[in-house]
């Protein structure tokens, strides 16, 4: 006998694997495709299983891959939806941007790390392999596990525009994909330093996970100061469409930025945004 899934478990696998392994008999004719942003695909999957909800029939599939997915799915149309989390570019202006929360880009290092704070200087002088060891910077006597972002990661793009580097200047260690691989790969290295969204790193800080998020600037990197608009690495969570959206998108999009899904931002560590 063939084992059975639940919905609700096919899409958390669709999500792992950033491709849609979803039985087209399980759709109704009203299906929704989100794909891109690692940053906003558990935010939109909590949302999407609301939205089902209260619309019986309407099926929504959530798929990560990276906010540079998300851009080229939208324009091909291979998702009627793209998450990318980061301000759209110039060049991007045949796509449509609708914010739905804020996010900052944190600095992480080993919980075991006294470090507290590092000077832009610092940071960029520890990713590029001039600082190779913590005691450089007032820290224990333990090299440096530099940890970057994989090209087509809007956190990569932030990251590299803030320290105005580009990404052939950075001399890493170990190269990720999404956040929780970051996470990981610090919360298992004392030496370990990586950047990954706020929202996700205090999220997984307030769970037990053994890392620590640097202040920045003397600004600390918290929900709270990306609220109060002082934190300096701070991006806003987009869902971007091609053109106008189909009412089905439309009706997703609202629901998205309204305050019937507050509580699921604030779960997730981001920041709400004012109805508009």
């Amino acid at each position: 006998m063939q084992p059975r899934f639940s919905r609700r478990q096919l899409l958390v696998a669709a999500i792992g694997t950033g491709t849609s392994a979803l039985p087209m008999s399980i759709w109704s004719a009203e299906r929704l495709t989100l794909t891109g942003s690692s940053t906003i695909a558990p935010l939109a999957l909590e949302i999407a299983k609301r939205f089902e909800k209260l619309n019986p029939g309407v099926r929504i599939d959530v798929q990560s891959g990276g906010s540079s997915r998300g851009i080229a799915d939208a324009r091909s149309g291979a998702a009627q939806i793209g998450m990318v989390s980061r301000a759209l570019k110039p060049e991007e202006a045949d796509l449509t941007a609708s914010a739905i929360a804020m996010d900052g880009v944190s600095l992480i290092v080993h919980r075991s790390n006294p470090i507290a704070t590092l000077s832009d200087e610092q940071v960029k002088a520890i990713y590029t392999g001039r600082l190779r060891t913590w005691r450089e910077v007032g820290g224990p006597d333990r090299a440096i596990s530099v940890v970057n972002k994989a090209e087509g990661r809007s956190t990569l793009e932030v990251f590299l525009a803030h320290y105005k580097l580009k990404n052939s200047d950075i001399r890493a260690q170990v190269v990720i994909g999404d956040n929780q691989q970051g996470i990981k790969t610090v919360a298992a290295n004392p030496g370990g330093i990586g950047y990954v969204s706020i929202g996700t790193a205090a999220f997984e800080a307030a769970q037990g996970t053994p890392i620590r998020l640097l202040d920045m600037a003397g600004v600390p990197a918290s929900v709270a100061e990306v609220r109060t608009g002082r934190f300096p690495l701070s991006r806003p969570l987009n869902l971007v469409v091609r053109g106008a959206p189909s009412p089905l998108a439309k009706r997703f999009i609202d629901f998205a930025r309204s305050a019937a899904v507050y509580d699921l931002v604030e779960t997730q560590f981001f920041v709400t945004l004012a109805p508009t």
